[in-house]
C-alpha cells in the first residue's frame, strides 16, 4: 500500500503555495511544480513516520535526494527538487512553523545545461518564408501561423507570453508587443518590418474570420474564435519546421533562436537580458551563448596584439 504524506503537510503546503502565488507572484503551473515537489518529500518522510514538516532534518533531506538518485532521475529534476524544498523550509522558518530551517545547507546536483536548437541564419529565414508562403493562400490559419512565428522569433519573448498577448498590447506603428512575463513583470518588445507585415495581415485578413466574439481580447485565435494554446502553437512550429525542411525546433528553441542572433549581430548582454525579461543578467549570461568565430573576431579587432 503506497504511504501518504501526513495530514500535519497540509495547511502549511497550502499556505506556502499561497505566498508563491500571491506574495512572489508565480503561474500557477510553476506553483503546481512547487507543490508536487514537496508532496513528494511529504510522502518519503510519512514513510519514515514522520508527520510534520518540523520532524525533518538535514539527514532526511539528504536520505530523500538520494533516494531519487537511484531512481534515475535526471540531474534537472533533482536539482528542481532541491530547490524547491529548500524555498519551501526557508519560507516554513520565516514564518514560525520550525524552529530551524534544516534545508540551509542541503546541496542538490546542478542542473545539466543543455542549450536547446538553435537555427542559422538561413535556417530562419527559410522558416519565417515558409510560413509566409503557406499564408499567401489566405487561410485564416495560415495568416495566424505566420504572424505566432514571426513575432516568436522577432522578439524573443516566450510562448506562454505570446498567448496572453491581446490586440491592445500590440502597437503597429512603434512596432512594439506588451507581453506580462514571470513574476508578472510587464515589459515592451520591439519587432521588425517583417513581423510587422506578418501581424498586419493577420489583424487585417484573418482574425475577423475567426472570432466568434467581438469582445475577444486575444490577438491570437483557434479555429473556435478564442485565445489560442501554447499547445496548438508548439505543434505549428513543429509542422512549419518540417515543411520548411530545417531542424526540428520549438517556440522555446526560436526564443533562444533570437538571442544568438541579437549577440551575433552586436546586441550586448544587458540589451538581450531587457527583450528576453530576465530578472538578472546571469540568467541571460546562461541562456545565451557566442559563437568561437565572433569571440575570435571581437579580440582580433579590440585587442592590440591581436
Amino acid at each position: 500500500m503506497r504511504t501518504r504524506a501526513a495530514d500535519g503537510w497540509d495547511e502549511p503546503l497550502a499556505r506556502f503555495c499561497v505566498d508563491l502565488g500571491v506574495q512572489r507572484g508565480l503561474a500557477a503551473h510553476t506553483v503546481r511544480a512547487y507543490r508536487s515537489d514537496v508532496e513528494q518529500l511529504a510522502t518519503y518522510a510519512a514513510g519514515l513516520g514522520l508527520e510534520d514538516p518540523a520532524d525533518v532534518n538535514l539527514s532526511v533531506l539528504r536520505s530523500w535526494l538520494a533516494e531519487m538518485s537511484e531512481r534515475n532521475l535526471s540531474r534537472a529534476t533533482l536539482a528542481r527538487r532541491g530547490a524547491s524544498v529548500r524555498s519551501f523550509f526557508e519560507w516554513a522558518c520565516r514564518t514560525g512553523r520550525i524552529e530551524s530551517d534544516p534545508a540551509v545547507r542541503l546541496a542538490s546536483p546542478r542542473s545539466d545545461r543543455m542549450l536547446p536548437t538553435v537555427l542559422d541564419v538561413d535556417a530562419a529565414r527559410e522558416l519565417m518564408e515558409t510560413a509566409r508562403d503557406r499564408a499567401e493562400s489566405g487561410d485564416p490559419a495560415h495568416l495566424r501561423d505566420w504572424a505566432a512565428v514571426e513575432l516568436l522569433y522577432a522578439t524573443g519573448i516566450r510562448v506562454g507570453e505570446l498567448v496572453g498577448v491581446d490586440v491592445s498590447d500590440v502597437q503597429l506603428a512603434e512596432r512594439t508587443v506588451r507581453v506580462l512575463g514571470k513574476g508578472s513583470r510587464e515589459r515592451v518588445v520591439p519587432f521588425g518590418l517583417p513581423a510587422g507585415r506578418a501581424v498586419h495581415a493577420w489583424l487585417e485578413s484573418g482574425r475577423p474570420v475567426l472570432v466568434s466574439d467581438p469582445a475577444e481580447p486575444a490577438l491570437l485565435l483557434g479555429t473556435r474564435g478564442q485565445r489560442w494554446g501554447q499547445r496548438q502553437i508548439r505543434q505549428v512550429v513543429h509542422d512549419l519546421a518540417e515543411l520548411a525542411g530545417v531542424v526540428d525546433i520549438a517556440p522555446h528553441g526560436l526564443r533562444h533562436t533570437a538571442a544568438t542572433h541579437l549577440l551575433a549581430g552586436g546586441s550586448d548582454l544587458r540589451g538581450v537580458q531587457e527583450v528576453l525579461g530576465h530578472a538578472t543578467l546571469a540568467t541571460t549570461q546562461k541562456y545565451t551563448h557566442v559563437s568561437a568565430e565572433r569571440l575570435r573576431s571581437s579580440y582580433e579587432l579590440a585587442h592590440p596584439r591581436a
